[in-house]
């Protein structure tokens, strides 16, 4: 299987984990062009450089607003932070505000729900230690903006990169305090201390905040399993650096590979439920609730209950280590009084994705291959946007790509 593997020995944040996966990625200009054009509206630029830390050659990606970096102190990192309602000394941006923000980015669908969800993973962990709501969290504009190309980035490399397994060590958080608009706080800071539970994590001897916020919601997204690295036939290697300098290499490694599954590729978890009292939009918008948070897929099944009632089984795919956060949405967003599990075992294929020039634009055409079968199937979002702007229809288009 298709395995990325994220070493973070020396923790890591939103710009080391973008340069790894840039270095691994084997369609950079798309990236680059894709995430310049989507953020030229904000005064936003990204753009990679070679960096060295303690002579091993990586990439440092740069993100400047407005043509300036966001430059972080050797002794006391200033990691991205919000505050309350109360606090109104800094420009800021709410949660829904941002959620707005990655609406309107030119981003595949796929990328900005992803995105999304990781600003909740952020946006829930700073509600908890402000001991407040989501919707009063105010993100701090500066971090903020850096930090949602940091994400949105992130999820864009993971969508072409289209790994079918992501693994990673348990996370080096630091030692000692960092200094944020707040004051100066004990490491882990608090929000990404929320943020790591449930998580293998280690302080060390380093002096400094080595895991971000920014970097613990984009593992936690993305990341099946913290373990250490499973035997792998190894294609790619890439290194994300850091911007401070310490006596270990500050970079996280990003491994892409094959790793043997045996009989079976891994295991995931159903949780489903009945219901016989909901209406289709009320299902609907669970539905879209559990896609939206991370679920591998969700569906229903038309059934007749007591009393000759017709209802619907809602069926969520996840998993297994997100257990607690989709039956805590089950019945967050539908009137179940109680849901069910089950443990599959399942085999899949290993999927990559190739682009065709076409005279309409780049299509990306998802092949999957694995125990002798071999597909291929253009991507709608990619189908869609050229039937929607230049008019025809889908038929037309897939006319074009057969030729």
């Amino acid at each position: 299987m298709k395995t990325l593997y994220f070493e973070c020995k020396m923790g890591a944040a939103g710009d080391m984990l973008m340069a790894a996966l840039y270095e691994i990625c084997d369609q950079k200009d798309i990236f680059l062009q894709t995430m310049n054009e989507a953020f030229s509206g904000y005064g936003i630029q990204i753009f990679p450089e070679e960096a060295k830390k303690c002579g091993i050659s990586g990439t440092h990606m740069r993100v400047t607003i407005n043509c300036k970096e966001e430059v972080v102190s050797s002794d006391a990192a200033t990691h991205n932070h919000t505050h309350t309602e109360q606090d109104h000394e800094h420009a800021h941006h709410s949660y829904p505000s941002i959620l707005a923000q990655i609406e309107h980015l030119k981003l595949p669908a796929q990328v900005k729900s992803n995105a999304a969800a990781i600003y909740q993973l952020i946006g829930n962990a700073e509600a908890s230690v402000h001991n407040t709501t989501l919707e009063q969290i105010h993100f701090h504009e500066v971090g903020t903006m850096d930090a949602l190309a940091d994400v949105c980035g992130c999820a864009l490399l993971m969508y072409l990169i289209a790994p079918g397994k992501t693994l990673s060590s348990p996370l080096h958080v630091g030692s000692g305090f960092v200094r944020c608009a707040h004051g100066v706080l004990p490491v882990p800071a608090p929000a990404t201390t929320e943020l790591l539970k449930g998580t293998p994590f280690y302080s060390g001897s380093i002096k400094g905040e080595l895991l971000t916020p920014t970097g613990a919601a984009i593992l936690r997204h993305y990341v099946e399993a913290f373990q250490e690295m499973p035997v792998m036939t190894l294609e790619q290697t890439g290194y994300g650096m850091g911007q401070k300098d310490f006596e270990t290499a500050n970079c996280v490694r990003a491994f892409l590979g094959d790793v043997a599954t045996g009989d079976y590729d891994d295991k995931i978890l159903s949780i489903s439920c009945n219901l016989d009292d909901m209406t289709g939009e009320a299902i609907s918008f669970a539905s879209e609730s559990l896609l939206n948070a991370g679920a591998l897929d969700v569906y229903t099944i038309p059934i007749q209950m007591k009393k000759g009632r017709p209802g619907i089984i809602l069926t969520c795919l996840c998993p297994l280590p997100e257990k607690e956060t989709f039956t805590r949405l089950f019945f967050q967003h539908t009137t179940t009084r109680g849901v069910r599990y089950a443990v599959y075992e399942r085999a899949k294929l290993t999927s990559t994705f190739e682009v065709h020039d076409t005279s309409f634009g780049k299509i990306r055409i998802k092949k999957s291959s694995g125990y002798h079968a071999i597909h291929e199937k253009p991507e709608f979002e990619d189908l869609k946007a050229i039937a929607l702007s230049h008019g025809c229809s889908l038929d037309d288009v897939l006319k074009l790509l057969n030729k």
